[in-house]
């Protein structure tokens, strides 16, 4: 049986990205949970030529290679995927860069962005939680009308703490956000950030503001009132 040109076009792109392969990228990138040693700049530049696949999108990211379900998130058409599909694919996306591209490249374009972020934010698993979260944070601060602020920093107090890293990571950045954009909430989210002391220790290379909330919200109100 011949293959058709879509399986061909998928071993040879799978070929491509094993060339681009590099031991010492794999390395850096496994110390932050991503299993892959592509370069993303070329990876970019690979997408650029590849241009939008959506057909070819789907079959990459049904290899489950991180590599190439990467590659599949910079060609697909976001508004393509059905909204049970994105849910398949955020609980698929295990890996950080994998979950965070598709949050933020996928389903934040996506029509169906506003059902999903209500369901995640309340799902049992910490990681499609955190997708919830992320697009909560989009809304604080690009379309806060209707958002129940008062409403998301209970929850942030009650629950940032001992939330498992990638939730807690997510909330964290919900709180500086609305501490940043809505300043009738700002005095409360550092209040809540000093006493929750949530990565208030976290190691911050110089010239890089700290995700400790107190300390970002301070420091993006003064750049941006400064």
């Amino acid at each position: 049986m011949a293959e058709t040109t879509a399986e061909v076009q998928v071993s040879e792109v799978l070929a491509e990205l094993a060339a681009l392969e590099d031991a010492r990228t794999r390395e850096v990138n496994e110390k932050h949970g991503d299993d892959h040693g592509v370069n993303l700049g070329e990876l970019r530049a690979l997408a650029k030529r590849l241009k939008t696949q959506q057909g070819l999108a789907r079959q990459l990211w049904a290899t489950g290679d991180t590599a190439a379900r990467l590659l599949a998130l910079l060609i697909c058409r976001p508004k393509a995927f059905e909204r049970d599909e994105l849910d398949i694919m955020v609980r698929q996306a295990r890996t950080p860069k994998v979950h965070d591209w598709l949050v933020n490249y996928v389903v934040k374009k996506s029509p169906h962005a506003e059902d999903l972020r209500l369901a995640w934010s309340v799902d049992p698993d910490p990681v499609v939680a955190s997708a919830g979260w992320a697009l909560t944070t989009e809304r604080v601060a690009k379309r806060p009308d209707g958002l129940d602020l008062a409403g998301l920093l209970d929850v942030i107090e009650a629950e940032m703490k001992d939330a498992p890293d990638r939730l807690q990571w997510a909330m964290n950045h919900c709180l500086a956000q609305i501490g940043i954009e809505h300043a009738e909430h700002r005095a409360r989210a550092v209040d809540i950030g000093e006493r929750l002391e949530v990565l208030k220790d976290y190691p911050t290379p110089p010239n890089c503001t700290s995700p400790f909330a107190p300390v970002w919200i301070a420091e993006m109100v003064r750049r941006h009132h400064g």
